[in-house]
């Protein structure tokens, strides 16, 4: 009796003995996220960043939650270290989540519109029984003047052109008050007096020795004024390559 396997009738080995067939892949298991595996860009943590300063802003993260996810942004590297940050949000599921789903060959997005060109502003500010408010992408001098009478202004550097590596901003309130946000990495210095009223500047000195100066001083008689770094907002790298020249 012959105890040898058998062949088909072409000869070929049997299934169990083919040496061209592949070696099983494991299957992967269930509920594997293969997009939370891609690597996160620096315009997906600022993205992040972004929902997560408004989140503050409308009082949905204490000052401590803020803080905490915004360095966890910063500091991700995947985007499913960048998910939880917001799973607990309203504006969580538009932005985060289309990421999380694009396939890990996608087709390289298209380039970056051109940012808008900065806007030229007068170096004075003034705010009579009204309110006055600069922000977004402006240009800003080495000298800005802010007078508030029974009104409010408010300067937004954040986003600004800084066109001189020291700026002085010249604050006078009455019976009204002044707010200042500044880059979280340029240095803030300054102090005025207080009348019936508080002058705050939250001092800072960036780490990078080349970093814009902002100094602020003044008085504010019967109202306030204030000035501190926006954590989460950095000056752009291209603007300081274009205050070295």
């Amino acid at each position: 009796m012959d105890d040898s396997p058998e062949q088909d009738p072409q000869g070929a080995l049997p299934a169990q003995l083919s040496k061209n067939e592949p070696a099983p892949v494991p299957a992967r298991a269930p509920g594997t996220d293969l997009a939370a595996e891609l690597k996160a860009s620096d315009a997906d943590r600022e993205r992040v960043a972004d929902l997560l300063r408004d989140a503050y802003a409308e009082g949905r993260l204490t000052v401590d939650e803020h803080a905490e996810r915004i360095e966890a942004a910063y500091g991700a590297r995947t985007f499913g270290e960048l998910e939880p940050l917001t799973r607990d949000l309203p504006s969580h599921p538009g932005a985060i989540r289309h990421n999380l789903t694009k396939p890990p060959l996608a087709a390289a997005p298209a380039a970056q519109a051109p940012l808008p060109p900065a806007r030229a502003e007068a170096p004075t500010m003034l705010a009579v029984f009204g309110g006055a408010a600069r922000k977004g992408r402006w240009r800003v001098g080495s000298h800005l003047k802010a007078v508030a009478v029974f009104g409010g202004i408010e300067i937004d550097l954040t986003d600004a052109v800084f066109e001189s590596p020291e700026v002085v901003i010249e604050v006078y309130t009455v019976f009204g008050g002044v707010e200042i946000r500044v880059p979280e990495n340029v240095s803030l210095h300054g102090g005025g007096a207080g009348v019936f009223g508080g002058f705050e500047v939250r001092e800072q000195t960036a780490a990078e020795p080349y970093a814009p100066v902002v100094r602020v001083k003044g008085a504010a008689v019967f109202g306030g004024v204030e000035a501190k770094p926006r954590r989460g907002k950095k000056l752009k790298e291209w603007v300081r390559r274009q205050l070295d020249g």
